[in-house]
């Protein structure tokens, strides 16, 4: 039966609550029934892919653009929906509270809020201010009933800056101004994770796998991991599939190898996920 956005919240705060879960990223509806149809218990946005799908790079969308896919997203599926919220579209707190506000205004189960600034000059926001973001946006969830869960990533390791001191003293302090669980995606080794995991403990962590590793489910799990996401891995393999198929049509060949039927997709969404 149809979930409505409280039970999806529900349902997404306990999967945070022992275990460890696979979160995987799909980039728009078509995707997102799919990955419903294979036992995932919940999904989460990547900005890149949804922007990757529109002929964008990422981070370069309009926060309207951005809500209207999440509210597509969650349409799409009957499962708790995590949304990429990039860096929660705002300077100051005021205008992340703001977005936050529409962000759970579409059903969405979790929102994740990054400390970058899209600035190569400086990166990432001092942590004072990244603090007051975060903060903003929890009182935003609180306001608007509170059971939306709220990401705190630190992107470190992503910005030029793998400082993994700095990436633990910034999760601590997002966890600390009200996030329900921590993220920092470009760290890979066990030893980094297991850093991490003990520091933010007991709050829950997110792990990205975004390319082809030698770590299992299995694996991670044992490292304490809460739950893992693939960011836009999903999205960039389809993207290898097309390119490679393109290319082999300019070159003047027909190399199809892989499509899905076409029977199988009519079947897919003729009868939902």
């Amino acid at each position: 039966m149809p979930r409505n956005a409280a039970e999806k919240r529900a349902a997404f705060r306990a999967l945070h609550t022992s275990g460890c879960f696979v979160l995987p990223n799909p980039w728009d509806a078509g995707s997102a029934r799919y990955l419903q149809t294979l036992g995932f218990k919940a999904l989460a946005t990547t900005s890149s892919g949804f922007a990757w799908s529109t002929g964008h790079a990422d981070n370069t969308l309009p926060r309207e653009a951005v809500l209207a896919h999440l509210r597509a997203i969650v349409e799409a599926t009957d499962l708790p929906v995590n949304a990429d919220f990039e860096n929660g579209f705002g300077r100051d707190p005021q205008g992340v509270a703001e977005s936050v506000k529409l962000a759970v205004a579409t059903g969405v189960a979790g929102l994740s809020i990054e400390d970058s600034t899209g600035d190569p000059a400086a990166p990432l926001f001092p942590v004072d201010i990244a603090v007051q973001r975060i903060s903003a946006a929890r009182r935003a969830i609180d306001e608007t009933g509170g059971d939306t869960l709220l990401i705190g990533r630190a992107e470190n390791f992503l910005t030029g800056k793998p400082d993994l001191d700095e990436t633990i003293a910034r999760l601590k302090a997002y966890a600390a101004a009200g996030a329900d669980c921590l993220y920092a995606p470009g760290i890979q080794t066990p030893a980094q994770i297991e850093a991490v995991v003990a520091a933010v403990a007991p709050k829950p962590f997110n792990l990205l796998i975004g390319s082809t590793s030698k770590l299992t489910l299995q694996d991670v799990a044992a490292l304490g991991v809460r739950r893992i996401s693939v960011g836009g891995g999903l999205a960039r393999a389809a993207w290898g599939g097309f390119m490679q198929a393109a290319q082999a049509l300019a070159d003047g060949r027909f190399d199809l190898t892989g499509a899905a039927p076409g029977s199988q997709l009519n079947e897919l969404f003729s009868r939902g996920a």
